[in-house]
């Protein structure tokens, strides 16, 4: 069906409310939704399958506004295909409303990841792409393609200047993702200004160099052109980029084309100037037309309804011939977990010695066999931070039904990845690296907890034993960067055991991230049931060890086991204390006050805490008298154990220091 006045009224009426949102909040961003309507509205109206009765539908195509200022184009969208009501579109920017500054997943229906840092949808949109790909080789048939769908990302100038895009543009061309379309709003300005004071670089180029398929769209506003271009990246055999020029600001006669339309209100004159060059009328605010209502209707809500029920019966029909991946498949969609997925997780006895992120490993290969929608793997550190499921494909452009990810040094992409991941559905995804490259990934894990995605990093190498590779590898601020994120569980474990129970935190886990946290070196087991391990982890911190009242030590990580050392040989001259292993600071910091107050033992004086990172956070079990083993410099390039030493982490030194007056 040809474009026609509707359709160009029901672009002008994205554009519309675009403007009197922002103009009502006095806040936000009118120039991309002014630009970049035409694209948008072609997409959902022409190609998009998404069911605004049914969001949460899971064959849906994903939408990902990567370019989150602009944010008022997608609630607009949704408006008009019924799934926001007008009233949020009013409550623009207010408390409480569903139209935040920026898109939130979870907070506003129909929106599929949280964006706004720019950079990061762009990178998630891959990681939507790679779950429908691993989960299509997984559970599809020749006869029944149950997943089968495409994730489409607009970006803007700035989301392809971030270092990040770079990354994951590179990765999604390595595997071939012909499932992703992105459509670029190339409007040669960005907040600052003209956009060539900053940014010249040739993107037919650099995305055709990154092995995308590429096309131009010379004008923005033509439908018929950007459809055509649509329908052909759905014909490339690998990730298209469709650069579409478009003018910021469009149809505000003194601010279209310049920054001045990039983020803040037009104005009263100027937006009756914009209504003017729409023909539509500027007493009417908010106003909606009968008949683009009905065009959305017909349109995308019609095509959305149809797609969704041809694949319900679809899956009835895959569930009586394939019982056992129909009953799989569904589980990981649900988000499920087997019931007895941890019976067969390793346990260890008390005195044997084994790193944790060697323990951790024996978790992810016992896990891969329990858990079947487990997927993940490390960037470009799988031998160091045992992620590889041994016996088991890697994934890649020629298998995707594999499982190991060679996510190659892209720490950043490969965290947004993980995101787009778990936002898209049917994986349980995690990602390694070295801890103090954590740093790199920073900003996604902080999505990771504001969206509430379980998702699981693995990061090792965790403090100064690291040794000979010096202070640029030795972690000692990160700890107390990732314990300040709200909602993520940054777990330490002191030993096997409560490697396996963190791990089993993770994977229980439904809107929370888990940082495992875990070292290089041998650490010791120390003698406390399982059961007590499992609750103790999962509460956050618990006495591991208690000979009496005369002084308590709290510590996380490989300094438990150091602790316990110490308070042995302390009872051996008499005195009897307490030592508690604080793998969760804020989880233990969130339990009932009784249980903080069973572990914190306030009425015991001589205080000390003793671990190889930053003393920040520690004075809330210590009081600020309280005795600190910790470290505020950096660390240091020698063998491990010499390091270590000379930081003071020896039993003698921690006797020393509960001893001092």
């Amino acid at each position: 069906m040809a474009f026609d006045k509707t359709d160009q009224l029901a672009i002008n009426t994205i554009r519309t409310l675009s403007i009197d949102a922002i103009e009502k909040a006095n806040s936000g961003h009118p120039g991309l939704p002014m630009g970049a309507a035409p694209m948008a509205y072609t997409l959902w109206s022409k190609h998009l399958n998404f069911n605004p009765n049914s969001m949460d539908w899971f064959n849906r195509d994903r939408f990902v506004l990567s370019a989150g200022h602009g944010s008022m184009l997608i609630y607009s969208l949704l408006h008009l295909s019924g799934g926001l009501e007008l009233e949020e579109i009013k409550n623009f920017r207010q408390y409480e409303s569903k139209t935040p500054g920026h898109p939130e997943f979870k907070h506003t229906e129909g929106v599929e990841i949280t964006t706004g840092p720019l950079g990061q949808g762009f990178a998630m949109s891959i990681g939507m792409a790679m779950a429908e790909k691993h989960l299509a080789a997984k559970y599809n048939t020749e006869k029944y393609k149950v997943v089968d769908h495409y994730t489409y990302a607009l970006v803007s100038d700035g989301d392809l200047m971030e270092g990040i895009s770079h990354e994951t543009a590179s990765f999604a061309g390595h595997l071939k993702l012909d499932n992703l379309i992105v459509l670029y709003d190339s409007n040669d300005i960005s907040l600052d200004g003209d956009l060539d004071k900053s940014f010249s670089e040739d993107i037919k180029k650099r995305f055709e160099a990154y092995g995308w398929d590429y096309q131009l769209v010379k004008d923005g506003n033509d439908l018929d052109e950007i459809d055509q271009a649509i329908n052909n990246a759905k014909k490339a055999d690998k990730p298209a980029m469709i650069e579409v020029k478009t003018v910021i600001g469009y149809g505000a006669p003194n601010k279209s084309g310049k920054s001045d339309a990039h983020g803040a209100p037009l104005g009263s004159e100027e937006r009756q100037a914009a209504f003017e060059y729409y023909g539509l009328d500027p007493e009417k605010t908010f106003h909606v037309e009968d008949e683009v209502y009905k065009r959305f209707n017909e349109t995308l809500n019609k095509r959305g309804n149809e797609a969704e029920e041809a694949w319900v019966k679809l899956v009835q029909e895959y569930g009586k011939s394939e019982p056992e991946k129909h009953a799989e498949f569904i589980a990981a969609i649900n988000e499920e977990v087997p019931a007895d997925y941890d019976a067969d997780l390793p346990k260890y006895e008390a005195g044997t010695k084994k790193a944790t992120r060697g323990t951790s490993g024996d978790m992810i290969q016992a896990l891969s066999k329990s858990v079947p929608s487990l997927f993940g793997g490390a960037a470009d550190l799988a031998g160091s931070n045992k992620t590889s499921v041994s016996g088991q494909e890697d994934f890649s452009k020629d298998n995707y039904a594999g499982k190991n990810i060679w996510f190659g040094v892209r720490e950043f992409a490969m965290a947004a990845a993980l995101n787009g991941m778990s936002a898209h559905g049917g994986i349980k995804p995690y990602g390694g690296t070295f801890f103090v490259f954590s740093d790199y990934l920073k900003p996604a894990i902080r999505l990771s907890a504001l969206m509430k995605l379980p998702v699981t990093y693995v990061l090792t190498h965790d403090s100064i034993a690291v040794g000979e590779d010096g202070p640029t590898h030795e972690p000692v601020e990160q700890l107390a960067g990732l314990r300040a994120i709200p909602n993520l569980n940054t777990i330490r474990p002191a030993d096997g055991n409560e490697t396996r129970a963190a791990w089993k935190v993770a994977v229980e886990a439904t809107e929370t991230p888990t940082a495992l946290v875990l070292t290089r070196q041998d650490v010791e087991v120390t003698d406390v049931d399982y059961e007590t391990v499992d609750e103790g982890v999962k509460r956050g911190g618990y006495i591991i060890f208690d000979k009496g009242d005369d002084a308590i030590i709290f510590a996380s990580g490989s300094e438990v086991s150091l602790a316990v050392n110490a308070a042995k040989k302390l009872e051996e001259q008499g005195v009897n204390i307490k030592v508690a292993s604080i793998p969760n600071m804020q989880a233990f910091l969130n339990q009932d006050q009784d249980y903080i107050d069973s572990v914190l033992n306030k009425d015991i004086a001589n205080r000390t805490a003793v671990e190889m990172a930053a003393s920040l956070g520690w004075h809330k079990f210590t009081g600020i008298d309280g005795k600190l083993l910790t470290i505020d410099t950096f660390g240091a390039s020698a063998p491990g154990d010499i390091v270590v030493e000379k930081y003071g982490f020896t039993v003698e030194q921690v006797m020393r220091t509960v001893l001092e007056k």
